[in-house]
């Protein structure tokens, strides 16, 4: 029975369920399977042909044993899981000229790819949740995505509330619609005059208070939980069997090399590209930034140190703390808990720290990196159109330009993930001089009720963000053990 592990070498023998519910090890660490599956050419070419849900699936059952979730169950729960995307396979490739394949991973509620793992997560929490007679809180702050994914992922579920808190003012204007258009009892949204930063104060309070999370089974539903990096495995198996030229591979010869581009920012993806690479998928990562350059300056040069944010044009990858790439250390030393305990806990407490030469050699060998400006963003987004008819995000944009920029050779098929799509980010289409048609589903959130509540600045705003949001909780936790329904 796969049994999970953390990073950082004091955690081990836990089961899906607890990791589920867990986020954070006991230890600081991030969780993982303590063993690696591998998929042998035989299942790879066997797979070949599935549907993205069936991927999810497969992928799904190597990690969640069916004493816990019965194969018949996990089917059910995929399968609600991903409708209501708006392509019939959840994803599409654009094949676009010159070999650039895009992997689009926006046809979600939110149009972001979090949509994928953070419906399937969900759907797994309120699973046990029903079969254990229970309800769980979850308390969400966001700089835009994350709130909105687990907003229309949650939404009308018997077993979770969902209480999110974002900075008024400092998310798009799409971002905000997709939050507070959402009218379901166990939905509450608060608005906060100040940064995620801000928002994060009250936040932390209100976790460290072991009494209120233990009587209204609070949670956090952020990347560091390990349902939503094993979700992402199914994206990069979902590309390679697709692009890398599997079908026309001869048995018995090695498998071909796929190429696999992507934006990063807390390196989530990199870490499940990685994993999947270690499953035995000859995958070759690239890993492409903004001017937030810290996994470029790790993989180039061992400064694996955090700076001051840059604001760009591809927000969502605005991040100097990329904290998956515990994952990936882990997975590059072969679990070394100690080494990694070591390593993360003096970056997080000194804000950085110089990797030994030979551990960075080893990660410049399974990954690549490059990074790029807001002006070299804003030129690929234009460059791809004046070629293909092609909008992208600039999220996208930082991968694409990748593609530009480094030619490679007709033997090496490539992928670049989209992670969102450029409806959610008008203002940079707009500043690369282009214009996109938003999707009849955008449009109509203009038209829809909204309902959400503030929290005002205070001179003691902080104390009074954390008894708003705990008189919140409780009287949501005390309506639904009275059955009753509970209205914001």
């Amino acid at each position: 029975m796969m049994q999970y592990c953390s990073t950082r070498g004091g955690v081990h023998g836990w089961d899906f369920h607890d990791v589920l519910f867990s986020g954070y090890a006991p230890d600081g660490g991030m969780f993982m399977p303590e063993s690696v599956p591998v998929l042998s050419p035989d299942t790879m070419r066997s797979w070949r042909g599935l549907s993205y849900t069936q991927l999810v699936v497969e992928v799904a059952s190597l990690f969640v044993p069916t004493q816990l979730i019965p194969r018949q169950d996990l089917q059910v729960l995929v399968g609600e899981a991903l409708t209501g995307f708006s392509v019939a396979e959840v994803l599409s490739i654009a094949r676009l000229k010159d070999g650039l394949s895009v992997l689009e991973l926006f046809h979600g509620e939110t149009l972001a790819f979090k949509d994928l793992a953070m419906t399937c997560t969900v759907r797994f929490l309120n699973y046990f949740l029903q079969k254990q007679n229970r309800r769980a809180t979850v308390l969400v702050g966001t700089s835009g995505d994350t709130g909105g994914s687990a907003i229309q992922s949650a939404r009308g579920l018997s077993g979770l509330d969902v209480v999110v808190v974002y900075p008024r003012g400092r998310v798009t204007p799409v971002q905000e619609k997709h939050m507070i258009t959402c009218l379901e009892d166990n939905i509450h949204v608060f608005a906060a005059d100040g940064s995620s930063d801000d928002i994060d104060q009250p936040l932390r309070r209100l976790f460290a208070d072991q009494e209120l999370v233990r009587s209204h089974g609070l949670m956090s539903l952020n990347s560091v939980n390990w349902s939503r990096v094993m979700i992402q495995l199914a994206h990069f198996i979902y590309a390679y069997l697709e692009l890398s030229g599997l079908e026309q591979a001869v048995a018995d010869v090695e498998l071909p090399e796929l190429e696999v581009v992507v934006p990063t920012g807390g390196a989530g993806n990199i870490a499940a590209g990685y994993l999947v690479k270690q499953m035995g998928v000859p995958l070759k990562l690239v890993s492409m930034v903004n001017s937030n350059d810290i996994v470029h300056r790790l993989v180039t040069s061992g400064d694996f140190s955090m700076s001051a944010v840059t604001q760009t044009l591809a927000p969502a990858i605005d991040i100097q703390d990329p904290y998956n790439m515990e994952r990936v250390f882990w997975l590059l030393l072969g679990g070394d808990g100690v080494a990694v305990k070591h390593m993360m806990e003096e970056f997080q407490q000194a804000r950085t720290y110089s990797v030994p030469e030979n551990h960075r050699k080893l990660l410049s060998q399974v990954l690549s990196t490059g990074t790029v400006t807001d002006e070299e963003i804003l030129e690929t987004m234009r460059r791809c159109w004046e070629e293909n008819q092609y909008i992208l995000c600039p999220h996208t944009a930082v991968a694409v330009w990748h593609h530009y920029h480094c030619p490679h050779s007709p033997r090496l098929n490539r992928c670049y993930i989209a992670t969102a799509s450029p409806a959610k980010f008008q203002a940079a289409v707009q500043r690369a001089g282009l214009t996109f048609d938003l999707p009849e589903a955008v449009l109509a959130l203009d038209k829809m009720s909204i309902r959400y509540q503030n929290l005002e600045r205070s001179p003691n705003w902080c104390k009074d963000w954390e008894d708003r949001l705990r008189e919140k909780i409780q009287s949501v936790s005390l309506a639904r053990k009275s059955k009753g329904t509970y209205y914001c």
